[in-house]
């Protein structure tokens, strides 16, 4: 079907579209719309193309594009292939001009996603598109050198644009993108560095997996085996592991079924459980990084997905093992703050299967590879998948997080297995509807059930019983309607309203007589749907009961409260439109009686107007809506009369009060008139004379309410919407021989045959509304002009009734009536024109048009408001109002429109098919969408078609917004805002006007004025900032007038209000301003692009090609504007420099004359200069640089005396310095040259060809000569992975820029940077203000500080350094923590600084900073050796180590000497350790030189010099990485170093008794034996184990091995916080280890070296075994149930810990036992069960009697200790499933019982095992019972004491 219609759409409009909005074809006026989106697309081709050639960015293309954007929202992708490809490139070519502003890059990048998101309409033949620009584009922006020295400014959203925009292009990169792209980034992979973070990113977002499978070896097959052995191989989880989930997931779901992972999927799944941070064990030590760095749940859930299927069935059997093993974390009971992540897995997997699933049996093929034939899933997939996921989700239910999650999950799972997951469901809600103590089981089950409505109520072959639990949960749910309980309320209005909408409620009981072709469910289901009348009656009944409760609210009636309450309206929202589907559902007969009943409780009761009155007249209306000619019959005759009777009498028409009846009468017919306009026609008439009547009446309330009744009936007549939204087309109908109503039980709408029967307005409505205007609007209108005029005065009660009249018929009528005239206002070379939209709606201009006639009465009678009454307010809200609808409104407001489009989208996610997909929507649902793409044409009218009228209305509101009364000025300003968003062109004209207000000159501005012009410039939090336009000519005049308002007189700063805006805006100001564009060039390639577009025909571009004479014109124009832009720059600096100086001199001046008080003296200027030099900061770029008068003003700010200031002013002349940096040549070289040697292999790490990078005392470069010829390399990750193909080095220093320039050699602006800093006062007073402290205790080495200094002595060489000098040594020589920090500023400034001066100025520098880092560094504090530590790092980042040879060997002098005490000797450590640890792996010499120093100094008795001791050991070995590819490091190794750690510790590991920590902490000389040196050596290596736990990259398993049976010998057992350090920090370790992720191959190792220590002969050692063994089997349980042996080894393990003669390690197995049981790890299976129960029958010898006063004998036989570990086992097996009973677990509870009376300490198991079986079981007890026989009960409730519990 679809198809022929196709056919013919593609006949008339001449080309075959892509991909069309279906829902324009079910429009009333569907066949204007070809001819209409024809002539559009013509229009956007020919401009769009035009403007580019033109070369006229702004606004031309700009404009365009978004006409684009709007092309697509009203009609979808309506046009050929060709063209679309033509769209694409040419936005493609936009995006990366080079130099576009960034906002505009971000509009055209929308677009362009827009245009890409359905990549199956573009195949990889249609397209290619390159990955290199926007490589680059990625890269200086989000790597941007200049950023953070304020040269650029970002918006936030641009990365999320960009990342977007990457994945939408990279299908269509070229295939030769692959090895493009490992050849670019493969050299960055350096794991120590920030650059492998780098790498991965990119790898993650560019990397193509979707290539068809002919050309996988041009795709992942270059990069897959490397880097999934990057990630096998990795174990401590770095930040950028990450990375590489997501790429893998993303390749699995690409290319399912091309790629083997079997041998993977026990490490995935590990992992996957590792990152779920679960807390398992009795220490709940958790590495921090796991927490920061865990899996992104949304990769996993798609890399599990995409393995599912295929022929191992693996991953089936590992998911069904994680979700066995972490089930009982779902149980409500659990919580913390893992529990997000286990819902998210649960809500996100079953989505993720559904999708897969779709893609594979429902999606029409694309050019996308399909998935083979072996690898679809089949029918069994599916059932294992949903059974695996049942248990967790059916717990999930009744999470304390909530039960969407569960209820999303069950609504995917019942998709797939209806019959599986539906019926535990219902037998969960059928209890909970009954209870009435547990309201949130009621909610929980309830929105569950929701989620699997569609699926229960269709049946299918699968469930076909599920429809006949239809009416019992419908009449149960009753009850929930409760005026009590709101939130039970609003789920069962939900749960009805769902339900209903899926049934037509019609009783079908007689077709059981008439009909024999009938199956026993669908007998079944006919007879039952004779309850629905009784559904519906009831349903009304419990609303009536509902409506009477909120009568009962006396008090309203005295408080003047019009409003609901917010709970109130959301009942009543949920009742209307529960009670409207309900009607919509039912058939005639039910209806004729349901409105009847309404009909008979509206007309026999008064209602008060607010609650209840509102709540009964939607009730009607929701009546009558269904249907209009039975309801009106019996409705408005009624209430006319009533009104009519009432007011027959003239007084009540003067009445203030009015008549209660009347009041509710009234009420009622205007909320029953909102039907079809031809219904009402009828009644026209009645209608009139009841308007006549009311509108005019003097009660406020009473002609408000014929107001509404005017408004409804206008809108009824001359609206377009459906008249029904039934489940079925043509309502529902009585069943007859061939029609059976059940059969349509859930059935979606369909979208070829919807049958929407709409409403358009006939003539006939026509002209009764128009003859409605001419009676009751024209005299209004005349009232008011005579009132403007002053011939007339009226009240201001009267002028409030007309204007609401006037209104009410403007919002009524407004579709008819066309839009404002006038003339426009606005020029480019380019037609700006707008594209009008046709609504169905044909104006009639012969008439006159009452939108201009309003226009012309509101305007005058504005302007003789503010004149004569401005206080007002009533009115003048009115007429806000009645401008704004003037300005916009078309038949429905946009605020209204976005959140139906949000509920819309709410209600289709709660009920969508996303498996069937392809818009399988109910009807009602598919209507609602159609209609919404009706309004959304109708809101379609953007900004440009901005006349001289629309001009005048927002001057008014203007006017209005900077009003005397700040409730008018906030309203008004709101409608402003409004209608920038709307005529976005006006902001240019309405900035002057604003600023008006501002200026200083003026003396006759109020302060009120002056408030509300700010908050004009402020705008709202949404729309746009009119201080902030990103045009130079707005922000020229912008930005000083808000400077220069400082001098306002009727500004003062006293007002808390006023200076609050002022911060607002500046920080606006800055939160927003994105660098503007000075560039507007257009790249030749983009115009070949737009002139090919030119060129294609359907349709024809309508304005063609531009000529040359034009296309010159605009490159002039541009390159005008390239100009302004720039000069704009200039002025605005030179500008704002004049008025911060004149600022300051005319308040001194005003301040000589009054003498004000001296917080004015402060208060004003500072604020200002302030916001000035903010404004001025912004304004600089790394693209042109500053002008040399704004270059002064920074300078000079230097040394304000406002720290503000002073920080700002630092930040821009760092940024001015940069602007200023001389470039420095480099040149390509190729690294195998320099290294003479070839390496072509894939090796990373240390090679013979990388050797010469590396630091070599031999060969340092020590003279000028040596300087010259050593190639520097400054970056650290060069030379560790590949090579660069080209390698770009710094050229020799002749071919550099001159240095040690003279004055006369420098330009201005350098000039006067130089002059300052030549002057000595200035210098003092500099530094002298740095020395300050500004917050003291929070101060932190300042980077803005060291980049200023960087830059200074990068430009100027060592020009300073003499003023400098004896400043530094002072600093240096005061400890003062502030000093300190000053100087480390300096210093770490000029080493940096002098990256590229000359070999004599550098020896000369050392030879200056070596004597004072040496006086620095002891005198070191507390307070100052971060700060020093941060100065040497920042030195040391991105430098060759060999340029650095001084500092280096300067610290390695000597770094623990002890002179100074222990803290002198751990910073000094710390320093070294932040200059080694930014080399990396280029130092290995000094790292071994340093380990050498350091290994006899490892017995340290202080703990500050013992822990930064460990610190640096970590970073010594951080380099050693086991990581795939990698050559074994010239670094110092682990191993090496543990075989010497291991002697030294053997006095420990060989002797037997207990170890103590008794050295007392002093180092005395002298020989200490042996044993207390290893214990103090042992504290040592504690400190290194714990650092390097979390930092390094590998953990080295082996090597910790060996060490384990020492550290199991201390940890204690107990928590006990009054152990001794070393005790604390060996149980931590042991903690580290335990959790730590372990190869397959290391598994044997683990637990031989357990093994043997489990058979130690201290207790505490075996106890420690069990805890260890615990975390380490659940962070590693898929790579142990992969291998048997090892299963077989821990089971038998701890089975003979159970046996243990020492109490405590029983018990301890046991609890092991049964956590391995709970997580699957081991199961019960006979042989177990048996064994336990052999154990526990083990006979115990008699008790001999004693004499009296004999020793008791204490010692336990072993019989006893092998009975007890029988009872132990079999209690382990029942405290393993705490939430259920297995069909096991009766029998062993039965044999426990037994033991009751044993001797202790069996009894004491026994008992504490049966209170806690009791404690979990107590909730579901009634379920559980069912399990157990009634003698096995009778047993039962004699054990578990207490009765009452299970009575």
């Amino acid at each position: 079907k679809i198809h022929s219609f196709h056919a013919e759409a593609t006949e008339f409009l001449g080309f075959v579209p892509q991909k069309d909005i279906v829902y324009n074809e079910l429009l009333p006026y569907k066949d204007k719309l070809d001819d209409e989106s024809n002539e559009f697309l013509a229009q956007i081709k020919g401009n769009l193309g035009r403007a580019v050639q033109l070369r006229e960015i702004w606004p031309g293309v700009l404009f365009w594009t978004r006409k684009l954007s709007t092309y697509m929202r009203l009609y979808g992708r309506k046009f050929s292939k060709e063209d679309h490809v033509h769209f694409v490139k040419l936005l493609y070519e936009l995006v990366t001009i080079p130099k576009l502003e960034i906002s505009m890059m971000q509009s055209f990048a929308r677009l362009l996603i827009t245009l890409l998101k359905k990549k199956e309409l573009l195949s990889r033949e249609d397209l290619e598109l390159p990955w290199r620009p926007l490589y680059e584009l990625q890269d200086r922006i989000l790597y941007s050198k200049t950023e953070h020295l304020g040269l650029n400014w970002f918006p936030s959203s641009v990365e999320a644009v960009l990342k977007t925009l990457i994945k939408n292009c990279r299908p269509y990169f070229p295939e030769s993108a692959t090895q493009e792209m490992l050849e670019e980034w493969r050299p960055l992979m350096c794991p120590f560095d920030v650059t492998m973070q780098k790498a991965m990113g990119y790898f993650e977002l560019f990397l193509p997996t979707t290539l068809p499978p002919e050309l996988h070896d041009k795709g992942f097959k270059l990069w897959f085996d490397e880097l999934i052995s990057l990630w096998v191989s990795v174990q401590n989880l770095p930040s950028w592991e990450v990375n590489l989930v997501g790429l893998f997931a993303r390749l699995a779901n690409d290319n399912i079924g091309y790629i083997d992972w079997d041998p993977y999927i026990p490490k995935i799944f590990t992992r996957i459980l590792r990152s779920l941070n679960l807390p398992v064990g009795s220490s709940e030590m958790l590495v921090s990084r796991y927490l920061t760095n865990a899996y992104d749940i949304s990769h996993v859930v798609i890399w599990i997905s995409a393995l599912l299927g295929g022929p191992s069935k693996q991953t089936q059997t590992q998911l069904s093992g994680l979700f066995n093993s972490i089930a009982s974390f779902f149980h409500p009971s659990n919580h913390g703050r893992w529990l997000m992540k286990l819902m998210k897995l649960v809500q996100r997997l079953p989505v993720s299967v559904v999708k897969r699933l779709h893609r594979e049996r429902y999606r029409m093929p694309t050019w996308l590879t399909p998935v083979p034939q072996s690898h679809l899933l089949s029918e069994q997939d599916i059932t294992d998948f949903v059974e695996s996921m049942k248990q967790p989700v059916l717990l999930a239910m009744f999470s304390k997080t909530g039960s969407l999650d569960a209820a999303q999950a069950l609504q995917n799972l019942a998709l797939l297995r209806p019959e599986l997951v539906i019926p535990p469901v219902l037998e969960k809600t059928y209890p909970a509807m009954e209870t009435l103590t547990e309201p949130h089981q009621l909610t929980a089950t309830l929105s569950c059930m929701i989620g699997v409505a569609r699926s229960l109520v269709a049946g299918g072959q699968r469930f076909p019983e599920g429809p006949t639990h239809m009416l019992p949960l419908l009449m149960r749910a009753l009850p929930g309607v409760d005026p009590n309980d709101f939130s039970k309320c609003m789920i069962t209005f939900q749960f009805l309203a769902t339900f209903v909408t899926l049934v037509p409620l019609v009783d079908c009981s007689a077709a059981i007589q008439t009909r024999n072709d009938l199956t026993q469910v669908e007998k079944e289901l006919c007879s039952a749907s004779a309850e629905f009348e009784d559904f519906v009656l009831q349903f009304i009944d419990r609303c009536f009961a509902l409506i009477d409760t909120s009568t009962l609210e006396q008090t309203r009636e005295e408080m003047e409260t019009e409003k609901m309450t917010h709970l109130e309206s959301l009942v009543e929202l949920g009742l209307s439109s529960t009670f409207s589907t309900i009607l919509t559902q039912c058939s005639m007969e039910i209806f004729q009686v349901a409105l009847g009943k309404v009909f008979n409780f509206a007309t026999t009761n008064i209602f008060e107007t607010h609650v209840a009155g509102r709540m009964v007249a939607n009730m009607c209306r929701a009546a009558t809506k269904c249907h209009p000619a039975e309801a009106l019959k019996l409705f408005l005759p009624q209430c006319c009369n009533a009104i009519l009777q009432i007011s027959a009498y003239e007084e009540v028409l003067n009445e203030e009060e009015l008549d209660k009846e009347l009041m509710w009468n009234l009420q009622l017919l205007s909320e029953v008139t909102r039907v079809d306009g031809d219904q009402l026609l009828l009644y026209r008439s009645q209608l009139v004379q009841i308007l006549q009547l009311t509108l005019h009446l003097k009660c406020k309330q009473g002609y408000n309410l014929a107001c509404k009744l005017l408004y409804h009936i206008l809108r009824s007549m001359s609206l377009i919407y459906p008249r029904e939204y039934c489940s079925m087309p043509g309502g529902v109908q009585q069943h007859t021989d061939t029609y059976l109503p059940i059969k349509d039980w859930g059935r979606p709408g369909d979208l070829l045959n919807l049958g929407i029967q709409w409403h358009v307005p006939s003539t006939e409505e026509r002209e009764f509304v128009f003859y409605l205007l001419d009676l009751l609007l024209k005299p209004e209108l005349q009232r008011l002009q005579k009132h403007t005029r002053g011939e007339q005065d009226i009240s201001r009660d009267d002028v409030l009734q007309s204007l609401s009249i006037v209104h009410n018929c403007l919002l009524g009528a407004s579709s008819f009536l066309p839009p404002l005239n006038g003339e426009p206002v606005i020029n480019s070379m380019i037609q700006l024109c707008e594209k009008n939209v046709y609504t169905g709606v044909d104006y009639d201009l012969s008439g006159e048009n009452y939108r201009e006639e309003i226009c012309k009465v509101i305007r005058p009678l504005l302007h003789h408001t503010l004149e004569h009454s401005e206080d007002d307010t009533k009115s003048l809200f009115s007429i806000i109002k009645i401008i704004n609808d003037l300005l916009h409104f078309k038949g429905s407001h946009k605020h209204e429109f976005d959140s139906r489009w949000k509920s819309f989208s709410l209600i289709k996610k709660s009920m969508e098919n996303k498996l069937h997909g392809s818009k399988q929507h109910i009807r009602a649902l598919l209507i609602d969408r159609v209609m919404l793409q009706h309004e959304l044409r109708n809101l379609t009218m953007e900004g440009c078609c901005y006349r001289s009228v629309h001009q005048d209305l927002i001057n008014d509101l203007l006017r209005l917004s900077t009003s005397r009364y700040s409730q008018v000025r906030s309203k008004a300003q709101n409608m402003l805002f409004t209608a920038l968003g709307t005529y976005s062109l006006c902001c240019r004209d309405i900035i002057p006007a604003v600023l008006e207000y501002l200026d200083p000159d003026r003396t006759d501005v109020t302060q009120q004025q002056f408030k509300g012009a700010l908050y004009c410039l402020l705008g709202n939090h949404s729309g746009i900032c009119l201080a902030n336009l990103q045009y130079w000519d707005c922000i020229a005049l912008t930005w000083p007038a808000i400077v220069r308002s400082g001098m306002n007189p009727s500004m003062s700063l006293e007002k808390s209000s006023v200076v609050r805006l002022f911060d607002d805006l500046a920080d606006r100001i800055h939160r927003q301003y994105e660098t503007i564009g000075i560039d507007f060039s257009v790249s030749s390639s983009c115009v070949e692009v737009a002139l090919k577009m030119m060129k294609s025909s359907n349709p024809e571009p309508t304005p063609c090609a531009a000529s040359e004479q034009e296309e010159l014109e605009g490159r002039k124009r541009q390159e005008q504007k390239n100009k302004d832009s720039v000069l704009y720059d200039g002025n605005l600096y030179v500008y704002s420099l004049c008025l911060v100086r004149l600022h300051s001199k005319c308040l001194n001046g005003k301040v000589m004359e009054i003498h004000w008080s001296c917080a004015c003296l402060f208060g004003r200027p500072w604020k200002f200069e302030q916001i000035a030099i903010g404004f001025l900061s912004l304004m600089l770029r790394d693209d042109h640089p500053l002008p040399s008068s704004a270059v002064l003003f920074f300078v000079e700010s230097l040394n304000h005396d406002s720290l503000l200031v002073r920080n700002g002013a630092i930040s821009a002349v760092s940024g001015i310095l940069k602007q200023l940096k001389r470039p420095h040549k480099k040149v390509a070289v190729n690294p195998y040259d320099i290294s003479e040697l070839k390496s072509s292999s894939l090796l990373v790490g240390d090679r013979p060809d990388n050797q010469w990078l590396q630091y070599d005392s031999n060969r340092l470069p020590r003279s000028q000569q040596d300087w010259n010829e050593c190639c520097f390399i400054e970056k650290t990750h060069w030379g560790y992975s590949t090579w660069p193909r080209k390698l770009m080095l710094y050229a020799p220093l002749e071919e550099q820029p001159k240095q040690g320039k003279t004055r006369e050699e420098m330009n201005e602006s350098e000039q006067i940077i130089y002059d300052h800093f030549s002057d000595q006062q200035f210098i003092d007073q500099f530094i002298q203000y740095l020395s300050l402290e500004d917050r003291k205790g929070k101060d932190k080495f300042s980077p803005r500080r060291f980049c200023l200094f960087k830059g200074l002595f990068r430009n100027f060489d060592d020009a300073f350094l003499p003023l400098l000098k004896p400043h530094m040594e002072r600093l240096v020589a005061d400890s003062h923590e502030s000093t300190q920090r000053c100087v480390a500023e300096i210093i770490s400034g000029l080493i940096r600084g002098s990256k590229h001066w000359s070999y004599s100025k550098v020896e000369k520098l050392w030879a200056l900073l070596c004597p004072l880092l040496r006086k620095a560094l002891s005198n070191i504090t507390i307070e100052t050796y971060a700060d020093w530590g941060t100065c040497i790092a920042t030195a040391c980042e991105s430098r060759d180590p060999r340029k650095l040879h001084w500092l280096f060997e300067m610290l390695m002098e000597s770094p623990v000497t002890g002179e100074g005490g222990s803290f002198v000797d751990a910073c000094r450590l710390y320093v070294l350790q932040g200059g080694l640890a930014q080399q990396e792996w280029r130092v290995p010499e000094l790292l071994h030189r340093l380990l050498q120093y350091l290994e006899p100094k490892l017995t340290q008795v202080y703990k500050n010099v013992r822990e930064r001791i460990g610190s640096v050991l970590t970073y010594i070995f951080m380099i050693d990485v086991n990581l795939p590819h990698t050559q074994p490091t010239t670094s110092p190794r682990i191993a090496e170093f543990t075989e010497r750690v291991l002697a030294r510790l053997k006095p420990l590991t060989e002797g037997e008794e207990e170890i103590q920590n008794h050295v007392v902490e002093e180092n005395t000389e002298g020989d200490q034996d042996e044993r207390t040196q290893a214990i103090k050596l042992l504290k040592t290596v504690l400190k290194w184990l714990m650092t390097s736990a979390g930092r390094s990259f590998s953990s080295v398993v082996p090597e910790q091995l060996r060490l384990l049976p020492l550290l199991f010998k201390i940890a204690p057992v107990e928590n006990d916080d009054s152990y001794d350090e070393m005790k604390r920090d060996a149980k931590t370790c042991l903690s580290l280890m335990s959790q730590g992720l372990l190869y397959s191959e290391q598994i044997p190792q683990v637990l031989s070296a357990l093994e043997q220590i489990s058979r130690s002969s201290s207790w505490h050692a075996r106890y420690t075994v069990l805890t260890y063994l615990q975390i380490m089997v659940f962070y590693n349980l898929f790579t142990f149930l992969s291998d048997a042996k090892a299963v077989s080894d821990v089971r038998a393990l701890v089975l003979r810990l159970l046996e243990d003669e020492q109490l405590e390690v029983r018990e301890m197995a046991a609890t092991t036992i049964s956590g391995f049981l709970q997580c699957n790890f081991l199961s019960i299976d006979e042989p177990m069960q048996a064994h336990f129960e052999a154990l526990s029958k083990t006979r115990l010898p008699k008790r001999k009697r004693r004499e009296l006063g004999s020793v008791v004998d204490t010692i336990p036989s072993a019989d006893l200790v092998r009975r007890h570990a029988g009872v132990l086992g079999l209690s382990a097996c029942i405290l393993s499933s705490p939430y259920d009973v297995p069909a096991w677990m009766p029998q062993i509870l039965m044999d426990l019982s037994a033991h009751l009376n044993d001797t202790q300490p069996i009894e004491m198991t026994v008992k504490k095992t049966l209170s806690d079986f009791r404690r979990t079981h107590h909730d579901n007890w009634q379920e559980h019972k069912q399990k157990f026989t009634d003698d096995q009960l009778l047993v039962l409730t004699d054990l578990l004491v207490s009765p009452c519990y299970y009575a």
